[in-house]
């Protein structure tokens, strides 16, 4: 996002991790909503608590627009109701394909020719929200997990920030956010941003790139 000039103001993650230190570097807010104070990763998990923090942490700092990036904790309802139809979240597979926590080994499991890189407007079914804008990424022979999820990934570095970018200006023309009739294209996310904010820009959660999947819930 950073590297897009995307109007950053807060980094939020659910535990310690390289991007809060990122936001520091760039001089943008860091903020750390650990999960560790709220059940940590067991069946004690306080969702309802954590997410209305979240929330909370979110509203002080005004912003426009919620990413998430390798967030890997599902929220509940207040943050839905704090920010309607204003989170946008990422997804390798060209959904409604191969949602859920291991989208690419789904794809190869299931010898597509073809998968991709999706990004959502986040809803409380996980990857079902609204599709905003896609981009489809060849299976090559060969591929393994890893290899295909890097090339989603080279996608998604410009994919997700032009559609983000596009949000953020349909909220400054006072539109709502909702599926294009054309998906943005990415080679305009850099110009796209000038104008865009209206008050504290957009907060991106996340823990950079390597999240641990099988640790999120």
């Amino acid at each position: 996002m950073f590297g897009a000039g995307l109007p950053v103001c807060v980094v939020l993650s659910d535990r310690p991790c390289p991007a809060l230190a990122l936001a520091e570097e760039q001089g943008v807010a860091a903020e750390l909503v650990d999960r560790s104070g709220f059940g940590g990763f067991g069946p004690g998990f306080d969702r309802d608590g954590f997410t209305a923090t979240l929330a909370a942490t979110l509203v002080a700092h005004q912003v426009d627009l919620v990413a998430m990036a390798g967030f890997g904790t599902v929220l509940g309802e207040a943050v839905h109701r704090a920010f309607p139809d204003r989170i946008l979240n990422t997804h390798p597979a060209l959904l409604p394909a191969f949602p859920g926590w291991h989208g690419v080994r789904d794809a190869l499991a299931a010898h597509v020719p073809e998968t991709g890189c999706t990004v959502h407007l986040a809803t409380l079914e996980m990857d079902a929200g609204p599709i905003l804008a896609q981009e489809v990424v060849p299976v090559l022979p060969g591929d393994t997990e890893e290899t295909l999820h890097e090339r989603i990934k080279v996608v998604e570095r410009t994919l997700y920030p032009a559609t983000v970018a596009w949000a953020l200006g349909e909220l400054e023309a006072g539109r709502e956010i909702r599926p294009p009739a054309r998906v943005p294209a990415p080679a305009g996310a850099g110009a796209a941003v000038g104008a865009a904010s209206r008050g504290g820009g957009v907060a991106q959660l996340g823990q950079l790139e390597g999240v641990d999947e099988e640790m999120t819930s």
